[in-house]
């Protein structure tokens, strides 16, 4: 007995001894490791600035810059009435309210104790100044057609403006959308050519501290009306100017800059392959096939349902556009939050093409479609129009013809020089015709389904909900009239939507981000990104 109890003691002590030893020796490489790692930490110098380019700066005055890099930024710099968040929702900003008195009158009443970087109070005659230069002869601004149906602004107190239409405009709140300007800082300069427009004053998250040839510089706004609600670790932004946009792209290569918004796809033949992360995000520029509803054939709902489910978008997309840009099913689907991504399901399928043609009665004989339709033989033979200039869009309605003509449906194109093309778009006289628009932020669909809309497509119950939408504001009941639209849209196929245009965030390596981008605005979360330098 005395010998079990002293061997289970000499297992006991034995399994120590190993324990003990293994704890030596990896305990010490941990310990190791640990100290690694804190070296590293601290040799990674955390920095509350980053650094961009513009590329043919023009004026940091964001009224009558037509430079994209600027107006990118200029939403960091000055506010506007109303902001738009990345689906697209409308949201206030220096507005506090905006009421639709009538049809033609808006009401806005402006967040009190905003300030301008400078300290002065935002006030109802800087949104009256500022709406009064866009609609100034000699200015070309982005923002003009947002100001274009305003046809009276009255300044009704300090915080208070009035402002009257010439018509009524759908999601006129959408137009509400461009930075707002100093009165007082301006006074009665010239506004085109004053040296103010150097360094204007906004009420944004940042203020200009410098501009010079070379580079402006920009620091966080500490009058910034919204501050305490944000936590704006970013210090400091570094904007380099270029002569070139490939400068820029070298210098982005070269990492003097950390992020880097491109509308070219190809932006690998520039920036290179390495070294950097992407976002891509679907833009809001749009091409589509317009079918004429009035058309004898294409006013025939299952010729139009053939057409959609027999064009395959993401061999267009593959073939013509190396895979850069986003299929389309629906004008609002490039992240409108309105839309739900699951309504429309008309999908690719030669397959269902010929069942829907041949459950309506079409027959296919001697290489076409055949149907007797008031005692007259129709054919489905259609022509297709297509400006002749962009090369993109003709090899799309190449690629459509021979995608039809692979059921049997026969395509003639007709290649049009710019002038007859827009007459065709203007008289609608075409069967189909291949085209494109850049939506708006609003999810306004009027140019699809209103009156003389691109496909003379008419729906009553439709016409009645777009009277309807454009005086409700509960989110939850526009939702449910905009997938009722959607439901009618997927069945009677007014436009076959192909494809979306892409864009893309390139940030380097070194920059810790979470920033979204949509159209509108590339910077969302922007307060939350720092530099790491080693």
């Amino acid at each position: 007995m005395k010998n079990n109890i002293f061997r289970y003691i000499f297992i006991v002590i034995f399994i120590g001894l190993i324990v003990f030893g293994v704890y030596m020796i990896y305990g010490n490489q941990n310990e190791d490791i640990s100290k690694e790692v804190n070296t590293q930490k601290q040799e990674e110098k955390i920095i509350k600035n980053i650094r961009l380019g513009i590329a043919n700066f023009d004026t940091i005055n964001p009224i009558l810059s037509n430079n994209q890099s600027v107006q990118n930024v200029s939403k960091l710099i000055y506010d506007s009435l109303l902001n738009i968040t990345q689906d697209y929702k409308i949201q206030t900003c220096l507005a506090n309210e905006v009421s639709k008195v009538n049809a033609t009158t808006y009401l806005v009443k402006l967040r009190e104790g905003v300030r301008f970087s400078d300290g002065t109070i935002l006030e109802a005659s800087d949104v009256q100044f500022t709406i009064d230069k866009l609609k100034q002869e000699g200015v070309n601004s982005i923002y003009t057609n947002n100001v274009r149906n305003i046809i009276q602004v009255d300044v009704v107190d300090e915080n208070t403006i009035r402002i009257i239409l010439n018509e009524e405009v759908p999601f006129f709140e959408y137009n509400l959308i461009f930075p707002i300007l100093s009165y007082k800082y301006y006074g009665q300069e010239d506004f085109l050519n004053t040296n103010k427009n150097n360094l204007p004053i906004g009420t944004g998250r940042f203020s200009i501290i410098k501009n010079d040839e070379k580079s402006i510089i920009l620091k966080k706004n500490n009058q910034w009306w919204n501050i305490q609600n944000s936590n704006t670790n970013l210090e400091e932004i570094q904007i380099n100017k270029y002569s070139t946009v490939s400068e820029k792209y070298n210098e982005f290569k070269a990492g003097n800059i950390d992020l880097l918004h491109t509308t070219n796809m190809n932006f690998e033949q520039y920036a290179g392959t390495i070294g950097y992360s992407v976002k891509e995000f679907a833009g809001k520029r749009t091409d589509f096939l317009a079918m004429n509803t009035q058309n004898n054939i294409l006013s025939n709902v299952e010729v139009r349902q053939a057409i959609n489910f027999a064009i395959n978008k993401q061999n267009i997309i593959s073939s013509i556009f190396k895979d850069k840009y986003h299929a389309s099913n629906f004008p609002l689907d490039y992240g409108n939050y309105i839309y739900k991504t699951d309504i429309i399901k008309n999908e690719y399928s030669q397959d269902n093409a010929k069942s829907v043609l041949i459950g309506n009665g079409w027959e296919y004989k001697q290489n076409s479609w055949r149907k007797s339709i008031n005692y007259y033989q129709r054919r489905i033979n259609l022509n297709l129009v297509v400006n002749e200039s962009n090369a993109e869009r003709t090899s799309v309605a190449e690629n459509i013809k021979t995608q039809l003509e692979d059921i049997g449906i026969r395509i003639n194109i007709i290649k049009s020089s710019d002038a007859q093309y827009y007459k065709y778009l203007e008289n609608k006289n075409y069967d189909m015709i291949l085209t494109g628009i850049y939506h708006s932020n609003s999810p306004d669909l009027t140019a699809f389904l209103g009156n003389n809309n691109y496909s003379n497509y008419y729906n009553e119950e439709i016409i009645s909900i777009l009277n309807e939408i454009k005086n409700i504001t509960d989110e939850k009941i526009l939702k449910e009239k905009y997938e009722r639209i959607c439901e009618i849209y997927n069945t009677e196929i007014p436009y076959v939507m192909l494809y979306h245009n892409s864009e893309a965030v390139l940030s380097n390596y070194d920059l810790q981000t979470s920033i979204q981008a949509n159209s509108y605005n590339i910077f969302y979360n922007i307060e939350n990104c720092y530099r790491i330098e080693k």
